[in-house]
């Protein structure tokens, strides 16, 4: 072909990226596109985080393919209207991207292969943002998946594909010289969305520097040290696979590197990560072959549990005033930051759901306006899993105690201390439950608890039992 162009989307990076090797590879001229959705500020689930990050990682992927002697063009508004338009401009007879799996990309995906076809420009889609998608795991009967550990073992039967070469220097003149592109503010105000967060650096390389110290040796604690939120024993790397500034390949290239030079306990410390990451294929598979989990519980018998609508528990759930201190030190966290640790992503879930009795779906709407790593499906997939309405064998028994969590994976305090300044002079042994000292807790001015976790626990095993 003799011109493509190649459309970013959630794959802003120019190593590993499948779409964009084609597009160098099969034709004689490409033309580097990232179209600035309306949906980017209007969606219902925009962020302000997410957003920055997203506008970070555009001007980092700007600057890199400068230096490879390409321009990125960027225009703003409706996909389907852009790519069109464009191509005819500059005469493309394709328009290569990578796939996305949500079900609202999907059919804006078809109504952009019609568009193209209307005047006479292909439409190719690319693998790239997972190692097996959609059918590719199924299970002795030809369905998918609904239990993680026998996909992850199948996942793991199959061979991993090398990463994709990076996108070479080009030795002519940038190919769009004279192609009208837009700008993009360098802050999320001018969006009408100001960012109060203080987000990580976005970019393809930020993402390979984490890449790089993760592997160089916390790889070899993660399991011993991933549940424990006072230490940051975790990759980091889930903001950077939501936007794409890193390919999911260059990762697992990375780990079977570190795996090999291990000994056989950090051998199994690598084997914990690598689930991590095949966790999140399982929920992108989930939601591609159950879209119904965008709207409801994956298990349809559970949209009939009667939710509590109690607004003022779910502003002091947001707000970080539960009187639960790992709880609240989780949003006050999450609320500054736009990140949350794996472990308190379970316990601040499972506090809404089973100690407040309010819908998951509250939580995951404002789960994905506040994360800068917020991905449909894996944050569909693990409130479902805390909910108790999703994929698990057997959901609704697994209550945790926010208390008992907390002692386990914060026996000190030290996360609870870093976000709740209130609870200073408490010892190590209260910090964890404060109403133990009702006078000291009077005078600190945090909280009283607004519910009691073992009179909720039976409310909620009532509530399901009641559906079941």
């Amino acid at each position: 072909m003799k011109t493509v162009i190649h459309w970013f989307r959630r794959d802003l990076r120019v190593s590993d990226n499948v779409a964009l090797s084609e597009a160098a590879k099969r034709a004689e001229t490409f033309i580097p596109l990232f179209i600035f959705e309306d949906a980017f500020r209007t969606g219902p689930d925009v962020g302000a985080a997410r957003l920055g990050f997203l506008l970070q990682s555009v001007e980092s992927l700007r600057k890199n393919l400068a230096e490879l002697g390409h321009k990125l063009i960027i225009r703003s508004g409706k996909s389907e209207e852009i790519l069109p338009k464009l191509a005819k401009e500059i005469g493309a007879q394709a328009v290569f991207a990578n796939k996305r799996y949500e079900p609202y990309t999907q059919k804006r995906d078809e109504r952009i292969t019609k568009a193209l076809l209307d005047v006479g420009v292909g439409f190719e889609l690319f693998k790239d943002a997972v190692i097996w998608e959609e059918a590719e795991i199924l299970n002795l009967a030809g369905k998918p998946y609904t239990v993680f550990t026998p996909y992850s073992k199948a996942w793991k039967a199959k061979a991993i594909p090398l990463p994709k070469a990076k996108l070479k220097n080009s030795n002519t003149q940038p190919h769009a010289p004279n192609i009208p592109a837009d700008t993009l503010p360098a802050a999320t105000d001018a969006l009408g969305h100001p960012l109060t967060q203080t987000i990580p650096p976005g970019g393809e390389r930020a993402a390979l520097e984490l890449l790089r110290k993760f592997m160089a040796g916390p790889v070899y604690d993660y399991s011993a040290t991933r549940n424990f939120p006072a230490i940051d024993g975790g990759s980091n790397l889930s903001p950077h696979l939501r936007a794409g500034t890193i390919g999911v390949r260059t990762i697992l290239a990375e780990l079977k590197k570190a795996r090999e030079l291990a000994t056989p306990p950090q051998a199994a410390s690598c084997d914990v990560f690598l689930n991590e990451l095949i966790w999140r294929e399982f929920y992108t598979q989930v939601l591609h072959n159950f879209p119904h989990v965008t709207k409801g519980a994956f298990r349809p018998e559970y949209d009939q549990l009667k939710w509590s609508d109690n607004q003022e528990h779910f502003a002091a759930w947001c707000e970080g005033r539960t009187g639960f201190p790992i709880v609240d030190a989780a949003m006050r966290c999450l609320n500054a930051t736009g990140t949350m640790h794996n472990r308190l992503r379970m316990i601040v879930a499972m506090f809404l759901t089973k100690d407040l009795l309010i819908n998951w779906q509250s939580g995951e709407r404002y789960f994905m306006k506040q994360l800068v790593d917020g991905d449909l499906a894996a944050n569909n997939g693990g409130w479902q899993w805390s909910a108790g309405t999703g994929t698990d064998a057997a959901p609704y028994f697994r209550i945790f105690n926010p208390v008992s969590q907390a002692e386990k994976f914060d026996a000190e305090g030290k996360f609870v201390r870093r976000w709740i300044p209130e609870l200073k002079d408490f010892s190590d042994d209260l910090i964890q439950q404060p109403w133990e000292n009702p006078l000291l807790l009077s005078k600190s001015k945090y909280a009283q608890r607004i519910v009691l976790h073992d009179e909720q626990r039976v409310k909620c095993l009532a509530m399901f039992k009641a559906v079941k």
